[in-house]
């Protein structure tokens, strides 16, 4: 347990020395970097959006988000405005869900669950070693496995999202579907009742102004009997 929490001190000693040098990227850097290749995936972290530690304080993650927002705000880089303001976006979304409190434990979660990961990996790795030094004994190689694995629990929450969010639009255009169908059906049926019962309203008018000729012409109908009229069904 004592080494454990002594890699993940040295972890975040080094991580706050490279947040601070980040922290002086100019606003083209800063731009390039939320912009960079695979850019979104990697900015789905909201910590390393806004290059902050997942246990900094809300006031610093305020600060930060204004400093970060200032840089690759759109109107202050219209040389490169498309790209300042994915930047932006990417900025905005990321301090949206800190400033969330059920989004900002579920992302300390998420942070955790990555390191106990690489933790888990690391120890398997040792054993396996048999004394022998492994690629994370070098802090940054460690670091970087905390920061993939990471970055890999935040796809897999978005892509579980997407799914259930496209299971859902699926659904509602499922019922959707159904009702327009059952409205049809309804109207349709609507419309051959009515139809029938013009059509059958025209065939005991057309027989009684025939048999009116008829009689008024003094004519037999020779025992004829129109046939009683039925409901007609259809196929």
């Amino acid at each position: 347990m004592g080494e454990k929490d002594g890699l993940f001190s040295q972890f975040y000693s080094e991580v706050k020395v490279i947040e601070k040098r980040d922290s002086t990227l100019t606003p083209k850097q800063q731009i390039d970097r939320l912009n960079r290749p695979g850019c979104t995936y990697f900015n789905l972290n909201p910590f390393d959006v806004l290059q902050i530690d997942p246990d900094a304080k809300m006031s610093d993650i305020k600060s930060r988000y204004r400093q970060m927002s200032l840089l690759v705000h759109p109107d202050k880089n219209q040389d490169d405005a498309e790209r300042a303001q994915k930047a932006f976006d990417a900025v905005t979304k990321a301090f949206k869900c800190l400033d969330d409190s059920p989004s900002y434990r579920k992302c300390l979660e998420v942070v955790q669950e990555a390191k106990d990961r690489v933790a888990k990996m690391v120890s398997e790795k040792r054993l396996k070693s048999k004394g022998q030094p492994i690629d994370e004994d070098d802090p940054a190689k460690y670091r970087h496995a905390v920061y993939v694995q990471t970055c890999k629990l935040f796809a897999d929450l978005e892509r579980l999202r997407v799914d259930e969010e496209t299971k859902q639009q699926n659904e509602r255009k499922r019922k959707a579907e159904e009702e327009e169908i059952h409205r049809f059906r309804v109207q349709y049926d609507r419309e051959w009742r009515d139809n029938y019962e013009e059509s059958r309203k025209d065939r005991i008018k057309s027989w009684r102004t025939f048999t009116a000729k008829k009689a008024k012409k003094g004519e037999s109908l020779g025992g004829f009997k129109p046939p009683k009229p039925k409901m007609e069904t259809r196929k």
